[in-house]
């Protein structure tokens, strides 16, 4: 008798995400769905339950232990996905790369397009790199502040290292020149800063997979970063955003992201022969679309959060071919896509946020209906989830249309129990015509100059 044929083992890939946000439970759901069969490892400061129960093992540490490098060593990982900030300003890609283990997430003097925007806006006006305003760089203790918000006259004011994004205060909508001219004084006393002209328009995100040279590109996302509704309130790390079923926002026209695009390119370029390192990882641009074209917020080092919820379910590759090819530098052979439908996110934070959060409270998760649930800042103890002081639980509505979307994002959140509060309008048509009606009078008026 013949004997039976060997069935053909699919070698399963030992992943490491460091991590254990909202964003990075996306990151995980992302790679659970691969063909690849992955084995999943995870190291976060907090068990994160959603991303818990997608591991084969966890660590809990700080996502900038060296201890990490160790722990992939000992696990044979051979790829690591980063997901925050801190370990990229910390050199984590550089030791696990000086390891062995490739790692998507660019290395510390790449990363510096994030953890240093004094650096960021220096290299855009050596590269001469498009969208960048008009700024100056003060260093710790400098003076010249006063002088150089009055010239400007509208101004905002960005400290110089990483702040989780809410250092940065927008005259107007936070303070007046009086105000401004003490925020600056009070930043040099610990930290370089920033100043810069302020930009009027709309804010949108672009996120794009890069190999170093290759760039590929996910539809653009719009970002909520005050905490109540009307975009009223503080900034926070975001309370929600929304994408449309193209690439544009209903907002945008094809231009801002095609010049979007372009000068994300340049900048990974420029970074190649200005550090003499590749960029491999995630490059996260925040433009501005103003009357006279768009310009550059900042640029991140990785996924947004929420953003990286709106784009990573979407994805229509398997993740783990697109970080291969990442790491390898052969982004030029994948045709990255994404499915044409529209995404609503909205985070559920503690009752609060952020000035003064409810910590340590117990959240209950009855169902989302048919909302997409991420995890963020929560942990579990006993098979009790707790909030900590920062944003809790994200639901995602996918559809056709925002307004569907949104719909079902907002129906994911009655599913949610405990001391929560989340903004209702995000995604509606309001607030979305609002930034329409507010694009095209700008757009109006710049018309209206140039024919004067």
């Amino acid at each position: 008798m013949p004997s039976e044929p060997a069935t053909l083992k699919v070698e399963s890939m030992r992943v490491l995400l460091i991590g254990g946000g909202g964003r990075e439970h996306a990151i995980a759901e992302a790679i659970a769905r691969s063909k690849k069969n992955p084995q999943l490892f995870a190291a976060m400061s907090k068990k994160n339950p959603g991303i818990a129960r997608l591991c084969r093992d966890f660590l809990l540490v700080k996502e900038t232990d060296p201890a990490i490098v160790d722990y992939a060593l000992v696990n044979k990982i051979e790829l690591a996905v980063i997901g925050p900030e801190a370990p990229l300003a910390a050199g984590i890609p550089d030791s696990l790369w000086n390891a062995g283990i490739p790692v998507v997430g660019p290395r510390r003097p790449a990363a510096q397009i994030e953890f240093d925007k004094a650096w960021a806006r220096n290299f855009m006006k050596k590269y001469n790199i498009a969208g960048c305003p008009e700024f100056r760089v003060f260093r710790k203790g400098e003076t010249g502040t006063d002088e150089f918000i009055d010239e400007l006259g509208d101004v905002v004011i960005k400290p110089a290292g990483l702040t989780g994004g809410k250092g940065v205060r927008v005259m107007g909508d936070h303070f007046d020149i009086d105000g401004a001219r003490a925020y600056a004084r009070e930043v040099l006393k610990n930290d370089g800063l920033v100043i810069e002209k302020r930009l009027i328009g709309e804010e949108f995100t672009v996120q794009a997979f890069v190999d170093g040279r290759t760039l590929a590109f996910a539809p653009a996302v719009q970002d909520h970063k005050r905490a109540y509704e009307g975009d009223k309130g503080p900034n926070t790390g975001g309370m929600g955003s929304y994408s449309d079923s193209k690439d544009i926002l209903p907002f945008m026209i094809e231009s801002d992201y095609t010049d979007a695009k372009k000068i994300m390119e340049d900048t990974v370029h420029a970074i190649w022969k200005e550090t003499g390192v590749p960029y491999q990882g995630i490059l996260y641009g925040q433009f501005m679309a103003t009357e006279k074209g768009i310009s550059v917020i900042e640029f991140n080092a990785r996924f947004g959060d929420p953003e990286a919820m709106n784009t990573l379910p979407l994805l229509d590759n398997d993740f783990l071919d697109v970080c291969t090819g990442i790491v390898k530098g052969t982004l030029d052979s994948i045709r990255v896509m994404f499915k044409k439908q529209s995404t609503v996110c909205k985070y559920a934070v503690p009752e609060g946020y952020p000035d003064n959060p409810v910590k340590d409270s117990v959240i209950e998760t009855t169902g989302v209906n048919n909302a997409l649930l991420f995890y963020s800042s929560v942990y579990e103890k006993d098979s009790i989830i707790y909030t900590t002081g920062s944003r809790a639980l994200a639901v995602l509505g996918i559809a056709g249309t925002i307004r569907e979307a949104e719909k079902i994002a907002q129906a994911g959140l009655s599913g949610l129990r405990g001391k929560l509060y989340s903004r209702q309008d995000i995604g509606t048509d309001e607030l979305i015509n609002k930034r329409v009606r507010h694009m095209e009078d700008l757009r109006i008026k710049a018309r209206y100059h140039n024919m004067h």
